[in-house]
């Protein structure tokens, strides 16, 4: 059986389409980072995604847990063209890629992107191979598409259906695995 707790990265105040962009987290909140330290298992290992605000959040709450290497395939969605500008810009822009982008996730692109599809099975070898690893528990630090990526799977949902599910910075998202079965416990938990 593996745990996993998924943690999304620190707010970043951005108010654009921001995915593979490396900017940093807001970690001033200290006494909630503490929390959230608190509320994770101490004999955890630790694995981020590669982009700062991930990285960074990592070493925020890392507290003597074993940390593994950085993982690029835990990046958030590659947003391409679309990575920087604000959701209005991107809908005047490409509006009928745009609205079949939210509309229809799955394979649905943006432009120099990936779609959803692309995004989740970049990450299902990282996690695939990790449940395979003897780890117990495992904290991630990722992002929010992908998080929502593994929400999918575990609950066996539409991308669309799960894509109405909030994920907020610093919030913690508890999945298990268990001899091929997965099981949902807290979803965007504030400790």
């Amino acid at each position: 059986m593996t745990r996993w707790w998924w943690v999304r990265h620190g707010p970043t105040h951005q108010k654009t389409f921001t995915g593979w962009r490396d900017v940093p987290a807001d970690l001033s909140d200290t006494a909630r980072i503490e929390r959230l330290s608190a509320y994770l298992p101490d004999d955890a290992v630790l694995i981020t995604s590669d982009l700062q605000r991930a990285v960074k959040t990592g070493d925020a709450i890392q507290s003597g847990r074993v940390r593994l290497p950085h993982v690029q395939a835990l990046r958030e969605f590659d947003f391409g063209d679309w990575d920087g500008l604000h959701f209005s810009e991107v809908a005047e822009k490409d509006a009928d890629l745009s609205r079949a982008y939210w509309e229809t996730p799955g394979n649905v692109t943006a432009p120099n992107g990936e779609s959803w599809n692309d995004a989740a099975s970049r990450v299902r070898p990282v996690v695939d191979g990790m449940n395979n690893a003897n780890h117990r528990d495992i904290v991630v630090v990722a992002h929010f598409g992908i998080i929502l990526t593994q929400l999918q799977r575990a609950w066996g949902k539409s991308a669309y259906d799960v894509l109405a599910q909030t994920i907020e910075p610093l919030s913690v998202t508890q999945l298990t695995h268990d001899a091929g079965k997965w099981d949902v416990g807290v979803v965007n938990h504030s400790p």
